[in-house]
This record gives structure tokens, sequence and C-alpha cells, in this order.
């Protein structure tokens, strides 16, 4: 639970994208167009419908001419090249009519609670413009070029339960399929690609006429959907204790499934090692200009290929072999390396483990309350039996309490202070767990041992929110970052990582310690291909000849 092994995650099968369409294939959904009025100007709207056994969910897509001084990945944009929602049913005209009023404003329009996702994208300056080109000239755009960027538009946002007046999750959570954390948002962004794509298609036969090639399958497959996110990912792990914890412990879980595996069949060990092969491929393609990211990327490169002969000898005589391969690589390889062998532990193990993906998901409205302990004492006992990681940094010091977490006023979102340079730290979130509960214990250890712990509460109301965590039952080994979040030297990176590796992300591309860049559903079958291609085989690259034999 420390950042930099949090920071270190990848995707697995349990990611909520890869969950999500699993589901989608095994419920049987069928897409289509339910309509498609997009101008030769490429504005207008474009709605989809996913049907289900028992709903069916539209994406309703508004579809702007953005100048492009007005293109920004930044939350405080008011305009954007395109922006949707997930419609709960199909809308008729007259909800097209209000959504269209309203979407492209975004937080400041106004929704009902059949509306379940709000979202928006931007245009790739460096690839949109070049692959309607290329098409409309009636060839295929370079598949080198594609591979650097990963995507065509990018989403700057992707809100759900009910932020801005939308659906409440409560109001779809209890649906086959979407009660485990974020699917509907997942579900949104896939079918949001299907739309890129036949937008770019679309403005390439308006520039090319006849002469306008369609994007080839394989490549468009290249194309995920970029995201840009920043600091606004950082506090849910940390305001969301329990929730984070079960998906850790799910996580955990799973690994824990698989290294118990006493031998492992001769077809096991011919997929895990087409897994490593594959994860080396896509290694290859991840290509970011930030130098400490870079030098990872290097360093998980080696690390494949360790991994790759140290397996190697391995095979259905090999007692307990997982276990030996990740106890190996904990001693061997670096923390993204280490965390990737989680991934190609899991892959193959889909039978064990995915049920598993079903059980991330808590409902903190019915959570236990704390039960709090009779005494001053018993809880000081806890925190210093159980807490040595936060009493460690000494927070008399200005380097340990360089930063601050607090709300920005004019989008209300998450953003992080310098404590000794600017002014709002009396506006402080309560984020910083590590150092607070320790100035918890300096209070605790000034008081009577025997003081009933209600008392101190009375006189001190600010350490309940410390207590609070600490006495919670649904918190686990997994329930607090075990690291200063207010330190000089936090790499808020680390945080929003963790998250996007959870929601299935690829490609991290940090652009400052605060915001990144990632890529999702690259490789990805998409909506029109639910008949054709499997769900769950594309995470990482095939060689292009594996590829087409995929083709329909």
């Amino acid at each position: 639970m420390r950042l930099a092994r949090l920071g270190a995650f990848h995707q697995t099968r349990l990611s909520f994208l890869r969950a999500t369409l699993r589901h989608v294939w095994s419920a049987g959904f069928r897409f289509a167009y339910d309509r498609w009025e997009i101008g030769d100007d490429g504005v207008g709207v474009a709605v989809y419908a996913a049907a289900g056994p028992e709903h069916t969910y539209s994406l309703v897509c508004f579809a702007h001419d953005l100048d492009p001084a007005m293109r920004t990945d930044r939350v405080i944009a008011e305009a954007w090249d395109a922006t949707y929602v997930l419609y709960d049913g199909i809308p008729d005209d007259s909800e097209i009519e209000r959504l269209r009023a309203n979407t492209p404003k975004q937080e400041a329009g106004r929704y009902r609670h059949t509306d379940l996702i709000l979202s928006r994208t931007n245009k790739s300056a460096r690839l949109f413009d070049n692959v309607v080109g290329c098409l409309a000239e009636g060839r295929q755009p370079e598949a080198a070029r594609l591979e650097d960027v990963g995507y065509v538009m990018r989403t700057t946002a992707v809100y759900g339960n009910g932020k801005f007046g939308i659906a409440d999750r409560h109001r779809y959570a209890g649906r086959a399929g979407f009660g485990a954390p974020f699917r509907m948002e997942m579900l949104t962004v896939w079918m949001i690609r299907q739309f890129v794509a036949d937008l770019v298609d679309h403005m390439a036969r308006v520039r090319g006429g006849s002469g306008a090639a369609p994007l080839d399958r394989a490549l468009r497959r290249r194309l995920g959907i970029g995201n840009s996110t920043g600091l606004g990912l950082g506090p849910f792990i940390v305001n969301h204790p329990a929730l984070f914890a079960r998906w850790i412990e799910c996580r955990e879980t799973a690994l824990a499934r698989v290294c118990a595996q006493e031998r492992a069949p001769s077809e096991i060990w011919t997929v895990f090692r087409q897994w490593i092969g594959r994860a080396r491929a896509d290694v290859a393609a991840w290509i970011v200009p930030d130098a400490l990211q870079a030098e990872k990327i290097a360093r998980l490169a080696g690390d494949i290929d360790r991994l790759e002969t140290f397996s190697a000898g391995f095979g259905p005589e090999i007692a307990r072999p997982w276990a030996r391969i990740r106890d190996w690589a904990a001693d061997r390889l670096s923390l993204e390396g280490q965390e990737l062998t989680v991934s190609l532990l899991i892959e193959p193990y889909g039978e064990l483990v995915d049920d598993l993906a079903d059980r991330m998901a808590i409902d903190e409205r019915e959570m236990a309350p704390a039960g709090l302990p009779g005494s001053v004492g018993e809880i000081l006992a806890a925190v210093e039996d159980r807490y040595g990681w936060a009493l460690e940094p000494d927070y008399a010091t200005p380097d340990a309490q360089a930063r601050f977490w607090y709300v920005s006023a004019n989008k209300l979102e998450p953003r992080l202070g310098e404590r000794w340079e600017e002014a709002g730290a009396d506006l402080e979130l309560p984020l910083a767990t590590g150092r607070d509960i320790a100035a918890c214990r300096a209070d605790l250890r000034k008081a009577a041992w025997e003081e009933c712990l209600a008392d101190f509460l009375l006189r001190h109301p600010e350490h309940r929110h410390v207590v609070r965590r600490l006495c919670d039952p649904d918190l686990g080994p997994y329930g607090q970052i075990r690291d200063n979040l207010v330190g000089a030297d936090l790499l808020p990176l680390n945080l929003l990582r963790c998250k996007l590796a959870f929601f299935g992300a690829t490609h991290f591309d940090p652009k400052s310690d605060r915001w990144l860049r990632i890529n999702m559903f690259c490789h990805a079958p998409y909506p029109d291909e639910t008949e054709s291609q499997p769900p769950d085989d594309w995470i990482f690259p095939r060689s292009d000849a594996q590829a087409d034999a995929l083709l329909p």
C-alpha cells in the first residue's frame, strides 16, 4: 500500500473496462445506429443503441465545430469537439432536443434521471486530421503513426453517479452486469470509440467523395480512446477507503488463487508465454517524453526479458510454479516489472478469477457504523501497534507538510497547493491521513489511559475523522495508503495511475507530476464486432498475422 507500488499497477483481467466487455458479450447485447445526422461540416447528432436482455442504453453524441484555439484538456474548458450523454432507453425527438440544449454545456447544463453518464472529447491535434486526410485520398494512414499516438480523440471527463444532476448510481447498480464499479462509464467510453471511428470515415467521405477509403479494420482496432486525467481522481481512493480496499483485496485474491495452483498444464504455459511476447510488443510501443517514466519503461522491457528467461524452463512438472515466479519477481524486478508480472500471472486463469470482478463494489450507504473502543488506551495501543508508517515522518519539518489538498472555487475540482508558498491552507481537505493519525496519537498520549474515547472526542472533535478510519471494520489491511500525502516528495501521479489501472488504462503518459494522458480500449473489438470477435483477448496486441486471422 505504498504509493510507489500503487503507482506501478497495470491493468488486469479484473479491470473495469475488460469486465464490462465480458458482460456485454455474455449478456448478448446488440448495437444499432438509431440515427446519424452529422452534416458535411462534421456537426450534428448521432445516436447509438445498446440493447441488452432487459434494458437499452443509448449514446447520444453531439459533434461540434470547435475553434482550435478553444481546444484544451483542462477542466476549465467551456467547449469541446464532441459531447455525450448515455441515456437510459431510446430518446425520442423531444428528448434529443432537450439534450441538444444542455449536453454541449456539460457542467452548466440541466439533466434528468434518464441521463446516466456525461462526457466530452477533443480531437487529437497530431492524428485526427492526418487520418481523415489519408482516407480522403484513398489510402490508409501509417500504422506506426497510429501506434505512436494511439487515439484520434480523447475524453477530458466522464461523469457519473449524480454529478451535475445526472442519475445517481443506485438507479442502475442493481441491474445485471452493472453493479460493479464504473461499468456504465466504461460502456460509455467504448461506445464513444465507435462514434469516433464512424466520424473519421464520414469526414473522409466528405472530403474525398467516391475516392475515399474507410479505415482498415485492423488499423481501426489500434486506436483506443485517449483520456486526459488530472488531480480530480486523486482524492477518490482516499475518500472511499473501504471501496478501494475491496479493489485491492480482489486483485490480491486473484493472485493468491493463481499462486495456489500446484501444477500448470502445458496449454496454460503456452498461453502464458504468448502473453509475455505480446506484453513485450506493447511495452515497445509505450513511448513517452517524460524522462522518469521513460526510464521505468526501459527497465520494464529488460524485466520482461528476464521473466521470459527465468520461466523458460518451467513446465507441467514444476510444483507451485506461479508462486515461484511471483517470489522471484519480487526479488529481481523493478516495481513496474513486478506489477506487470502480476497481470501476466492472472491472465491465463479467467475461469479461476473472473468472478472477482463482480465483487468489487460495496454499498457505502449500508456499511456498518464504526464501533468505538471503550477507552483512550485501547485505540492508542492500536495506533502504535499498526500505524508505524503514519508515525515515521517528522511533521514538524516544512517538507513533511509541504502540500495541501483543496477544492477549487471555479470548477469544484480537487487541487494541490504549496503550503508555504500559496494561500488557502485554511481550506485544506482532510486527506493527510498519516499526519492526522500522528496528530491524533499525540493528543491521545496526553489523555488519561482509562478515559472514555467518546469524552476524548468531545474535547477533540478535530480527530473524529481519524478515529472513524481507525475503527472502520470494512477497511482491513488495504484501507490506508501508507505514505505521506502532503509531503514535499509526494508524486500525485501515483494516485492517478493506480485508479486508472483499475479502470483498465494503458500507456500512461505523464505530462507533469499532476496530470497524464492514457489510452483505453486500444486493440479492443468495436460494438459492431460483437458477433465476430472475442471479448477478452486483445489487451496486448497480437502480431499483424495473428490480428489478420481474426478479421471477419
